[in-house]
């Protein structure tokens, strides 16, 4: 699990919740990290007594500073008689990790201090042919391979420093040199290599001691020496007050009225802004999550852009008033789409096809398989109108049209089940399963009729009435095809085993949220009353929401509770303020914000899931969508709110 990221959309870097950093990706947000999640350690040596500050003997807190990408963390360990407190960020601007350092002494009397700091680079996300040296020239420490070079210095500069092997033979690394409180590495060491520097100094009768750490992250040794010599000139301590006014300015650049709302949903509204923006690549990929600790289950891990995830992150982003963002997602999309208009399940942030797991071969069928989640494609074109249907960017949604909409709009009409009508099977948004599910096809309904608007726009009416047509039909077979009269609810889908054969699956699914909420139908149809209605009845879980019934993805053993989700728990919010028609009725999705705020960590970070008996964080964190539908939800509910006082 991940805590207090810190990041440009260049360069991310992950504290752990020992205060560790574990992931340092570069050049782009969730790709190539060049730890591959090991630790750098951070310890102190005081007269003697050495410790690292992940051991349970300290007591840690890890916020930020409000309003910011700065961190704020608290150390303490009172056995050593020693309290830090450093506040950690990524130059907005460059690529700068920047670090700032008090060490208190507790005790009254006169002390020497040592503090360490260690560096376990993986370049290129492997730690073969690696170096790591003493430069005279800036006076640093250097990693470096092939065109990434990681340039760390202090200041004051530091008094000690090693280099050395880590992870051969029987070599742990430098860490293991620093506990003696004494660093005996040579200047330089190729291979599988890490390193640590260390300040040495008195600390005075509780008295203070600050120092600033950077790490200059670039693609060769001029731009690392250059961004090294920028920050001695411009001083680190600056740096970190311009970074912190900069990320202030931004997240209040839109001066939200956020009503009545508490100050706790007000607090996690902006860090989740914030906490998003990390998760985004400059070049408009939108990650999922960049939690390099997954790897360790599944051999594979989340930093990937999903279309889906990417669509809903940029709708909420469009929400809040930062349409820059959606629009270079937007852009993105358009470059990665496949030429028959359909996105793949997943891509890295340069754009390339990321791992997969959807088969393009049907063994059994002998017969070739489309590897698609079809809401993937339908949520951007979904997206794709309401960003232009508030920013009213006709240059942007002109290219849009031509690159993106027709393709995936025409894909779409023709990839239909012949005597359903309805769209062919592809796997769910859980990707666990290959069917026709009611949450895609209300995400191909929504997707159709954004097409239809764009091209009514563009003066195409052919293809407007199509997709129009398309659209309604889809909806007409859904009450037919999935919606049951005897359960009273929609089903989550026809799972299919073959082209020819299905079964109606009838779970309760908290992603059948998706029938009112993209319009298929509305709200207070008594087919979303009782579909909505099973979602809160069966799959409640200690105030939150589980994605269906009997999930067992990461639950703990033998809980036989499913995990709640942040994200189905605010789409069950999502409802009540659709439905609400006077200020009372808001009560319960207000209890849901408030709920969610209370359950985010001390940081503000939100998880995927949460444990139903611990209450813990689960599976990844920060979740990018979690973040993102914190968001959407509390621009919605402020939406409702001014309707309802303007009397409409």
């Amino acid at each position: 699990m991940r805590d207090i990221p810190v990041g440009n959309g260049t360069l991310l870097v992950n504290f752990d919740d020992k205060y560790q950093i574990r992931d340092v990706y570069f050049p782009h947000v969730g790709q190539e990290n060049h730890t591959e999640g090991f630790p750098f350690r951070f310890g102190v040596w005081a007269d003697g007594e050495f410790s690292w500050v992940f051991s349970d003997v300290w007591e840690r807190k890890l916020c930020y500073l409000p309003e910011t990408l700065v961190t704020d963390v608290s150390l303490n360990n009172k056995q050593l008689g020693i309290a830090i407190t450093s506040n950690d960020t990524v130059a907005s601007h460059e690529n700068i990790f920047l670090r700032r350092v008090c060490v208190s002494n507790l005790r009254s009397e006169r002390r020497n201090i040592r503090v360490f700091l260690h560096h376990d680079f993986r370049i290129y996300e492997n730690n073969v042919g690696d170096t790591a040296f003493y430069d005279p020239e800036t006076l640093s420490l250097i990693h470096y391979k092939k065109h990434r070079y990681f340039l760390i210095n202090t200041e004051p500069h530091f008094d000690a420093f090693s280099t050395g092997r880590k992870a051969f033979r029987d070599q742990d690394g430098t860490w293991r040199d620093a506990e003696d409180g004494e660093l005996r590495g040579g200047p330089i060491t190729e291979g599988s290599v890490d390193s640590t520097l260390g300040l040495h100094f008195t600390l005075e009768a509780e008295g203070d001691f600050e120092f600033f750490y950077w790490i200059a992250a670039a693609t060769s040794y001029d731009e690392a020496a250059k961004l090294n010599k920028h920050t001695l000139e411009r001083r680190p301590q600056r740096y970190i007050e311009q970074t912190e006014n900069y990320w202030r300015a931004w997240v209040n650049k839109n001066e939200t009225d956020f009503a009545d709302l508490p100050q706790k949903i007000v607090d996690l509204f902006k860090r989740s802004l914030l906490i998003a923006r990390t998760q985004i690549d400059n070049d408009g990929a939108i990650l999922a999550a960049n939690d390099s600790d997954v790897t360790e289950r599944a051999t594979d891990h989340y930093s990937y852009l999903w279309t889906r995830d990417g669509a809903f992150v940029a709708n909420a982003l469009d929400l809040a008033g930062f349409s820059h963002l959606a629009r270079k997602f937007f852009d993105f999309a358009a470059g990665i789409v496949h030429p028959n208009g359909y996105f793949l399940q997943k891509y890295n942030a340069d754009g390339t096809v990321a791992s997969g797991w959807h088969a393009a071969w049907d063994v059994q069928g002998k017969k070739q398989l489309i590897p698609i989640q079809e809401d993937e494609t339908a949520l951007v074109l979904w997206a794709l109108w309401q960003h232009y249907d508030k920013y009213r960017d006709i240059e942007f949604a002109n290219r849009m049209y031509r690159r993106l909409v027709i393709s995936s709009a025409d894909f779409m009409v023709d990839f239909r089940h012949p005597e359903l009508k309805l769209p062919k099977p592809s796997w769910n948004l859980w990707e666990d399963r290959r069917g026709i599910h009611t949450f895609t096809c209300a995400t191909v309904v929504a997707g159709l009729r954004a097409a239809a608007k764009f091209a009514r726009l563009f003066a195409d009416p052919d293809r407007a009435d199509k997709y129009e047509t398309t659209a309604e039909e889809i909806v007409g077979a859904m009450k037919v095809h999935l919606y049951s009269p005897e359960l009273g609810r929609f089903l989550r889908s026809l799972q299919f085993y073959d082209d020819d054969y299905y079964e109606a699956d009838a779970t309760v699914d908290a992603s059948a949220f998706g029938i009112f909420y993209f319009d298929c139908f509305s709200p207070d149809d008594e087919m979303v009353v009782g579909t909505m209605a099973a979602v809160e009845e069966r799959l409640s879980v200690n105030g939150g929401i589980a994605r269906f019934e009997n999930d067992g993805y990461m639950r703990t053993a033998g809980s036989g509770t499913s995990n709640s989700w942040f994200i189905c728990t605010l789409w069950l919010a999502e409802y009540y303020i659709a439905r609400s028609k006077t200020k009372d009725d808001l009560a319960k999705a207000l209890k849901i914000l408030e709920w969610t705020a209370d359950q985010a960590l001390p940081s503000g970070v939100l998880a995927e899931q949460l444990d139903p008996v611990t209450s813990e964080h689960v599976s990844v964190s920060p979740l990018t969508w979690s973040h993102s539908t914190f968001v959407a939800t509390v621009i919605n509910y402020l939406q409702k709110l001014s309707s309802l006082d303007d009397g409409n």
